[in-house]
């Protein structure tokens, strides 16, 4: 074994050899959304979402080592996440928070606040998940939806990373300097984001640092992550990359099955076909993409070796589970590694209650820690490789060069994906000329 990669102390059969260039990042997740149960489609009021009961989760993912935890966000469903992190924040000493925000739902400089307020009140172990939302009461069409977000995660992370943002975009226009108070590291915390249409992948390339993804065949998951290391490659950015699944690990492999069974045996398909329903994300492209796994599995919902997609049936998004003893986590576990997952998001029912079982025969076995905050993800591209296109320049496109410039990534990403933009044009002039497709940005460092 070489002397950069280090395995854990599991024994031969279930060790798990982690790259030390990218630590394995273990996450769990708080149920924030009113998704916690016994028996999923059975409501039990004493797991509903609380200040109370999501805190206990949280706190019992501290106590056992998990690296991060996720706190999801719903309009509909749930307690806000922002104050339910700020409301944590002073009993998580050890662990990172991954706070989910619905971007459509925020304006960009009120939110860049919070988010540097609650890094100081973490002490600088926050994450964010942007979620590409839309605003209460209304409705975006996909394609400008994800132009917005693209818009909201440039200007947030130029506003938490101190810089000045003089934007005049197709959503946003703001001209104003970053908020007075800054994050620990004065950096913008890691920006995870997740999707898997086009025009989510494109966003995602352009903007994210980690790129979550929700439970696939391994055949899936190594194609997705290729697709999404190319279009990366295309901004001079890397990505690194999350899992999204559920997990049900008992002392045997038919202990996890019975758990997995009596977890959805109260569930018929039409309550299963009213819960997927209601959900905000049902639907997505991914969540179109999770019922074709249910579709192909087996009779007992294994569309492979220990995935599960049996708890699909009641429920949308993160629609398949790992199950199976510790030795086949740890190895399905290992085998995501090995195609370039750098970090897990955990869950399990009820959610207290399943951390601790994975806790006691996997965690331990795991080597694992905190991604990086610094990572190739966040470099700040020069604006000629930035313009390496991988095919002929968009014909709206024309530079004319007065000096060599090196602009911050928030002027770059939007030359850079004429797909997501609109047909207007605007000039632009600064250092350098640009005649390019709207919106129009001049950051000042």
């Amino acid at each position: 074994m070489t002397a950069d990669a280090v395995t854990t102390a599991a024994p031969a059969a279930a060790a798990v050899t982690i790259a030390r260039d990218g630590r394995c990042e273990l996450n769990w997740f708080s149920a924030l959304c009113d998704d916690d149960y016994e028996q999923l489609g059975v409501v039990d009021g004493s797991l509903r979402s609380s200040l109370e009961h999501c805190g206990d989760i949280v706190r019992t993912a501290q106590r056992l080592g998990f690296d991060n935890v996720l706190l999801p966000s719903g309009y509909a469903l749930g307690i806000d996440t922002v104050a339910f992190a700020a409301a944590m924040a002073p009993t998580i000493d050890v662990m990172r928070m991954l706070v989910a925000v619905r971007s459509g739902e925020m304006w960009v400089p009120q939110l860049a606040r919070q988010l540097a307020t609650l890094d100081q009140m973490l002490q600088g172990r926050l994450t964010v998940n942007i979620i590409s939302s839309d605003l209460p009461g209304q409705e975006l069409a996909s394609a400008p939806r994800y132009r917005r977000t693209l818009e909201i995660m440039t200007a947030l992370r130029a506003l938490l990373g101190g810089t000045r943002v003089d934007l005049d975009g197709e959503f946003l226009q703001l001209h104003l300097d970053p908020p007075g108070v800054r994050t620990v590291s004065g950096t913008c915390p890691p920006l995870y984001f997740g999707g898997l249409s086009d025009d989510a992948r494109e966003v995602a390339a352009a903007a994210a640092d980690v790129y979550l993804m929700w439970p696939d065949t391994l055949v899936g998951v190594a194609t997705v992550l290729g697709d999404m290391r190319i279009r990366a490659k295309r901004f001079g950015r890397s990505l690194r990359f999350g899992y999204r699944v559920h997990v049900v690990v008992r002392e045997t492999e038919a202990q996890a099955r019975a758990a997995a069974a009596h977890l959805v045996a109260a569930v018929d398909d039409e309550q299963g076909a009213r819960i997927r329903t209601a959900s905000l994300d049902s639907e997505s492209v991914g969540v179109r993409h999770r019922a074709e796994l249910r579709e192909a599995a087996s009779l007992d919902d294994f569309v492979e070796d220990n995935l599960w997609t049996g708890i699909g049936r009641a429920r949308s998004g993160c629609g398949a589970a790992l199950v199976g003893d510790s030795d086949q986590i740890l190895a399905k576990l290992g085998q995501y590694r090995d195609l370039g997952v750098d970090a897990f998001v955990l869950s399990g029912y009820p959610h207290r209650d399943e951390a601790e079982w994975f806790d006691r025969p996997v965690l331990p076995l795991l080597t694992h820690g905190p991604l990086p905050r610094e990572s190739s993800a966040g470099q700040t591209p020069s604006i000629r490789s930035a313009l390496r296109w991988p095919a002929p320049p968009h014909p709206a496109l024309a530079l004319r060069w007065q000096r060599p410039l090196h602009l911050p990534s928030v002027c770059v990403d939007f030359l850079r994906v004429p797909a997501l933009m609109s047909e207007r044009t605007a000039d632009v002039r600064s250092d350098i000329t640009v005649r390019a497709t709207w919106p129009r940005w001049a950051i000042s460092p």
